[in-house]
């Protein structure tokens, strides 16, 4: 039988992600790389959790004596072995390659004139920016060397996500700043992946937490031909918010986990929380905007329990979607909860906000406008921008959750993706000017 050379690739980076522990895998598969290619150093530069810098990780050198140095960024955190160094984005090369999900190759002067070229290649999964791999080499590569740096990097991709539920590393890398216990509580609720490329849709969401957790989550899930998503905003603050917020969760998705309707999980999720309210004596309600995708036909089930109206922009126009609403989740028992149909047309793009993107202190910023200015950009770019501008005009002082959910609309469910090495490369971003 013949084999596909192909498929045999891929053994020997199996074969070390498997051979290691967890938290030595991804060193294990890098340093396979890096000696096929005569490689002096290969490191992942992973996304930090704020959106707005990459972190060196797991550094394996394979020659110490011409290893990459930190290049002047701030000085790693340590834990015991471990080192993470974080460089913040600057519009260069990093936040380029991450933006527009292509390979990007440099030349870096060395002491003795000699120099070497080095390689950033996304490492990316659905259109989900988990970080890059930086790859110094002797030579200047070639178009199929960069081709197969491209598909590795992918493959690396998954090693991340399947170590990441064995080891602490990875997300220990990501934080660079400390988390309260509301905020770890938060943290948990939310989906594993923040952006999600499909034939016929792309999602991604942003969490900007204020100091004092208010109880902000998102969520959405993918069937066979629908498309769940949700945008909550628990009461309150701190540890009780973010319990809140776990037992609305934990109602919405164990409902739609066994089948129910949209309606049906909203129903269900507010009386969990009028129960648990008094259970424990406290005042438990949500607000909540919830939708359901038909991906075969783009028709929108959509319920509105006490939140802000979505914005939709079509056609060159923004403008809030008017829907009725109803009263939030959580406030009576026998609360009635009606749902909407709306009609999404290819080309379309789907925004929905919490308040804390209102709050007060942002009222400089004009959310129709910022969401006509990022039109153009991929949605995992698009709530950066938008949470950025919030932050901006709040003096990065939040009194509020502000969380944002945008969905573009592409229609043809009945069409593959079109992927490399793990993004759609028309739909991404532009390069920064």
């Amino acid at each position: 039988m013949a084999h596909d050379d192909r498929l045999l690739g891929l053994w020997p980076t199996l074969r070390a992600a498997e051979a290691s522990s967890p938290v030595e895998a991804l060193e294990s598969v890098t340093r396979e790389l890096g000696t096929a290619l005569g490689a002096t150093s290969v490191s992942l530069l992973i996304a930090d959790a704020s959106g707005r810098a990459v972190v060196r990780l797991a550094h394996s050198p394979i020659d110490e004596a011409t290893a990459g140095d930190a290049g002047g960024h701030r000085r790693p955190r340590r834990d015991d072995e471990e080192s993470a160094t974080v460089i913040p984005f600057d519009g260069g090369p990093a936040e380029q390659a991450l933006r527009t999900q292509t390979v990007k190759v440099l030349a870096v002067p060395g002491a003795s004139g000699a120099g070497r070229w080095r390689v950033l290649a996304p490492v990316s999964e659905r259109g989900e920016a988990i970080g890059l791999l930086e790859m110094d080499l002797p030579a200047e590569p070639d178009r199929g060397t960069l081709a197969e740096i491209g598909r590795f990097a992918h493959v690396l991709a998954f090693v991340v996500i399947a170590n990441s539920r064995h080891t602490d590393l990875f997300e220990w890398g990501q934080r660079t700043r400390r988390f309260s216990l509301s905020a770890e509580i938060q943290q948990r609720l939310l989906p594993g992946a923040r952006t999600c490329e499909a034939g016929a849709f792309t999602l991604s969401a942003w969490l900007e937490p204020a100091a004092s957790i208010g109880g902000d989550t998102f969520d959405y899930s993918l069937a066979r031909d629908l498309l769940h998503f949700s945008v909550t905003d628990a009461m309150g603050h701190g540890v009780l918010s973010a319990l809140t917020a776990t037992v609305c969760m934990g109602s919405l998705r164990g409902t739609r986990r066994e089948g129910g309707s949209l309606l049906e999980q909203v129903t269900s999720t507010s009386a969990a929380l009028v129960k648990h309210a008094v259970t424990t004596g406290t005042d438990d309600f949500v607000t909540g905007l919830l939708g359901r995708v038909d991906l075969r036909t783009g028709s929108l089930e959509i319920v509105n329990a006490g939140h802000l109206p979505p914005y939709l922009a079509r056609d060159g126009r923004v403008r809030p979607v008017p829907l009725p609403v109803d009263l939030p989740m959580g406030l009576f028992a026998e609360s009635p909860y009606h749902s909407t149909e709306l009609g999404l047309s290819p080309g379309d793009r789907l925004v929905v906000v919490t308040d804390g993107m209102l709050e007060r202190n942002a009222a400089s910023v004009d959310l129709p406008a910022v969401i006509e200015q990022t039109r153009s950009l991929h949605p995992r770019e698009t709530v950066r921008a938008m949470a950025d501008a919030v932050l901006e005009a709040t003096g990065h002082a939040l009194s509020d959750d502000a969380t944002v959910l945008c969905l573009d609309w592409h229609g043809h469910h009945d069409h593959d993706r079109r992927a490399v090495s793990g993004a759609d490369p028309v739909r991404a971003s532009d390069p920064l000017a």
